[in-house]
């Protein structure tokens, strides 16, 4: 019997969720909703996110190692003021992209990619808020499967 991989082994690894974070910021660049949100992004916001997305998914800690975690990340979402409008649409701008970006197609895997985006940015919209209650030290969350592993015929 072999193992189940984990959701970055399955999505293809790291130059596959960059090229996730490269097809969704260009839709974000022309996205009247999203376009402001993101106006203040520095060069390696792409790769920062990519890396994010990849310790997220069980790869490397290269996020927390190199970038400083989830106080990091938490601190990138603190005082936005995200609204549920802005929310959706960046929960639908990444759940289009994986198509664009040629992440696995399968059910069980995108199942489990938008749980984490339905999650991930819910959590980003509620820390968004003035003087929202945030925990300020946590570990990067670890996605895997959920209810349904891989299909293998």
């Amino acid at each position: 019997m072999t193992s189940v991989p984990t959701l970055y082994e399955w999505a293809g690894g790291h130059d596959v969720l960059r090229r996730l974070t490269e097809v969704f910021y260009d839709r974000v660049e022309r996205d009247e909703v999203l376009a402001p949100v993101f106006a203040h992004m520095g060069p390696d916001h792409r790769e920062h996110v990519a890396l994010w997305f990849g310790e997220v998914f069980r790869g490397p800690t290269d996020y927390t190692d190199e970038l400083g975690g989830y106080p990091a990340m938490l601190r990138h979402h603190i005082g936005l003021s995200i609204t549920e409008t802005q929310r959706a649409r960046r929960a639908a701008l990444i759940a289009a992209s994986a198509d664009d970006a040629g992440l696995p197609d399968d059910p069980e895997f995108r199942s489990a990619f938008v749980a984490y985006v339905e999650w991930g940015t819910r959590l980003a919209l509620a820390n968004s808020q003035p003087g929202a209650p945030t925990v300020p030290e946590a570990p990067v969350p670890r996605w895997g499967w959920g209810e349904a592993p891989p299909y293998r015929p």
